[in-house]
């Protein structure tokens, strides 16, 4: 192959035994039988077990070796005595004759070989080092391998990959932006771009009809475990003349065919994928991003209570509350512990309790007994229970409730072991409110995305109460995962105008903040849609990983720091007098 190898560690088989070889790697293992050493080298391609013996002049040299020195090896191919079926190389062995110690390791500040309980932080700093264990450096082998695969299919849709500025403006998206100064422009800042949002939007004003790009986006927003904090991945696409359906089809035929080549075993729902409009999402399942291998469906109750006989309930109804019930089938039985957990979770969460109705064998318990038998056979009948299955009930009114409600379902479903682990399934969150209401203020802002088109076009944002409003919004969810948002854009001048106007904003601010987008909008902007849907999420989805940070290679922590690099940092008293930048005291702040 080089100087350095005849072979890769993941190459030689039987049929290569009696062949001189030459390999290169790190030691990921030695074992010393007094007689025979063994050292196991491992490239990117895998192990292959190396043997010297103990009468050889090079042995002193190897046992002096700490594990993840980089040494290159020469020897022949010879069978092995003991066959490691679990090793693609598992039936030969490099019989030693020559060792080459290309680096020296000092003593590790973590294991490689084996997966230890090493603390993130030192992870994190020695991350070339973590980047060689064997399940994270698979983790990043498959990220490429989904990353070349989405540039495969979009290709072969007709969608060509264009790039876009990393320095660009300021604009209103949702979350901070990471601002950089301007040298040669004192005062003025340019800003890391949330998205390609308005710049995919005028390659389609300029005449590319299919645009995509994988894009890193920068939001200085606070980290989560499916959230990187500062940067992240998108494979954003974007496409002229084009419909709702039209996206639907293009992100079904992608992100489908990836979920089949990379699911590992798991079942996959196949397209097309069911659309649950927003409110519905949120009535039954208590969450815009719905995980479907949850069985249990939310129901609205409000209607059995105001005079049912528990009077709790019935007075919360009257105040003008609302109801969910939740049927479990074959929990009756379950100790009143069960329950207790979920009332004193539900009160941890501010929402006052749960209640139940459980149709054990021996008699209905919870509530039961305050309700007549003609409300309990109602309750039968309404919610689809039947002797052994429990009825919960919970109390509360607006987005807040609706959201507990999903996290109750949510908690239920896991406690009960219901969610299929081995298992994707998919859906569209379709027909989005346009706008929503402050809770605290009650002002009108964007729920979504301010630059979609509302369903109805002008007349709407005339005729309609700004809630009323529906829009071209939609998100492709994924066992729990919002994975993907898009929509039809909105590309009328006078429709963007009317559409901030009624959020509150003036036209002088939708001009100052997007007159790059609104003025090229006057000179003919074909109808547009388009959507991205995150790369870090999907790999997460496929890897089954639980921190986002495994399926980067060299992500920041929870504090937004990168460790092994020292960022951010403080910089000289010379490059801040250039970007005419005083720093301010934190504790004069």
């Amino acid at each position: 192959m080089n100087c350095y190898r005849t072979h890769t560690c993941g190459e030689l088989r039987a049929a290569d035994i009696n062949k001189e070889v030459k390999l290169a790697g790190w030691i990921h293992r030695k074992r010393n039988l007094g007689n025979l050493c063994f050292v196991d080298l491992r490239d990117h391609y895998g192990i292959t077990q190396c043997v010297i013996d103990s009468s050889s002049d090079l042995f002193e040299t190897v046992e002096g070796l700490r594990p993840e020195s980089v040494i290159g090896v020469s020897g022949r191919v010879i069978a092995r005595e003991s066959v490691n079926k679990n090793m693609p190389t598992g039936d030969i062995e490099i019989k030693v004759s020559a060792v080459e110690v290309h680096s020296r390791a000092e003593v590790l500040p973590f294991q490689v070989a084996v997966e230890d309980d090493a603390p993130e932080d030192i992870r994190l700093k020695y991350r070339f080092l973590d980047l060689r264990k064997e399940r994270i450096h698979k983790n990043i082998l498959l990220r490429s391998a989904v990353i070349q695969r989405s540039r495969e299919l979009m290709r072969e849709q007709g969608f060509t990959e264009y790039q876009t500025p990393i320095l660009t403006a300021s604009s209103p998206e949702g979350a901070r932006d990471f601002l950089v100064p301007s040298r040669l422009n004192p005062g003025k800042f340019y800003a890391l771009p949330q998205a390609p949002q308005q710049f995919k939007q005028l390659l389609m004003v300029s005449g590319f009809d299919k645009y995509f790009q994988i894009a890193p986006c920068f939001r200085d927003e606070d980290p989560r475990a499916d959230r990187s904090p500062g940067e992240f991945y998108q494979m954003d696409m974007e496409m002229s003349f084009a419909t709702q359906e039209d996206v639907f089809k293009v992100i079904e035929h992608t992100l489908g065919t990836i979920f089949n080549e990379f699911a590992n075993g798991k079942t996959v729902d196949q397209a097309p994928y069911i659309h649950i409009p927003f409110r519905e999402a949120m009535a039954k399942y208590g969450s815009d991003k719905p995980d479907l291998r949850n069985p249990l469906i939310l129901q609205d109750a409000t209607s059995f209570f105001g005079s049912s006989g528990f009077g709790v309930y019935d007075g919360l109804v009257k105040e003008g509350k609302t109801v969910k019930a939740m049927m479990v089938k074959g929990i009756a039985e379950k100790p009143r512990s069960f329950f207790d957990k979920l009332d004193a979770y539900a009160k941890e969460e501010g929402m006052g309790g749960i209640a139940y109705v459980a149709f054990a064998p021996g008699g209905a318990k919870g509530i039961a007994k305050l309700l007549s038998e003609e409300k309990l056979g109602e309750l039968k009948s309404n919610y689809g229970a039947a002797e052994g299955d429990a009825v919960i009930f919970m109390v509360g009114k607006g987005v807040k409730f609706d959201k507990f409600s999903g996290r109750l379902r949510n908690k239920v479903g896991e406690e009960l072991g219901l969610i299929d682990k081995n298992a994707f399934k998919m859906c569209w969150i379709v027909d989005f409110p346009f706008y929503e209401e402050n809770e605290e203020t009650g002002a009108v802002e964007f729920s979504h995305n301010p630059f979609s088109m509302p369903q109805g076009g002008m007349d709407a944002l005339l005729n309609k109460e700004p809630l009323d409003i529906l829009a071209y919004q939609y998100d492709f969810v994924c066992n729990g995962v919002e994975l993907l948002s898009g929509g039809v854009r909105n590309h009328s001048p006078e429709v963007m105008y009317k559409v901030f106007e009624l959020a509150g904003y003036g036209r002088d601010v939708v001009e100052n903040k997007f007159g790059g987008m609104l003025n090229a909008f006057k000179f003919g902007a074909p109808p547009h849609a388009g959507s991205a849907y995150g790369v870090d999420r999907l790999i997460m989805l496929l890897l089954d990983e639980e921190v986002i940070r495994d399926v980067i290679a060299f992500p920041l922590n929870g504090k937004a720091q990168d460790l092994m690099m020292q960022a951010p940092n403080f910089v000289t008293q010379q490059q801040l007098d250039e970007l005419h930048i005083k720093p301010v005291p934190v504790d004069d702040k």
